[in-house]
């Protein structure tokens, strides 16, 4: 909001307060831009790790023997306290199966049209400002402006997993479930 209001002196646009700010193209772009990238991101990785393996990741399955993940939900269908969708079966249990990457992807494209809109107001402002003229969703989805706002934090974030993967390999957090035991060799695949 600070920054917002710098930017409104300047241009010599009153001041706007917090609630004020919240309905503002800059503060929708800026959230939405940000959630972005952190749902893809979790999107990427719930499907990565469903196809690729790391030798020593504790992020990874391990390479040569099936874990409870791979585990076919169908034989489960007697039990009583297996979850609704995987009793249903059909085309909700092949739903369910993936329900947690197709949610992470549905904020992803959620947070996507946000960014656009919200993106499409502020740099609409801008360009009402400097004389120019109103600029829709999707011909601010077609400005570089836009694709470095979503590029800029997309790399940011497969940086941070790709670090992840790979230092897990040869560094340790005792009492983490994201690492492997301090004492696990190098070679060991998983976190158990």
């Amino acid at each position: 909001m600070h920054e917002y209001n710098e930017e409104q002196a300047d241009h010599g646009q009153p001041e706007v307060g917090f609630a004020q700010y919240l309905s503002t193209g800059h503060f929708l772009e800026a959230t939405a831009e940000n959630w972005e990238s952190e749902f893809l991101q979790m999107a990427a990785y719930v499907l990565l790790t469903v196809a690729f393996f790391q030798k020593g990741s504790s992020e990874s399955k391990k390479l040569d023997e099936p874990e409870a993940v791979d585990r076919d939900p169908r034989k489960a269908k007697g039990c009583k306290d297996v979850p609704g969708p995987v009793r249903r079966g059909g085309w909700i249990l092949r739903l369910y199966e993936n329900s947690l990457s197709l949610a992470f992807l549905g904020l992803f494209v959620m947070s996507f049209a946000l960014h656009a809109i919200g993106g499409a107001r502020d740099y609409t402002a801008e360009q009402l400002q400097h004389g120019g003229e109103v600029v829709s969703v999707l011909q601010y989805m077609q400005t570089a402006r836009f694709w470095f706002e979503s590029t800029q934090n997309w790399q940011s974030e497969f940086l941070a997993l790709l670090g992840m993967v790979v230092l897990s390999i040869f560094l340790r957090q005792r009492g983490s479930p994201e690492s492997k035991p301090v004492d696990a060799p190098h070679s060991q695949t998983g976190s158990e």
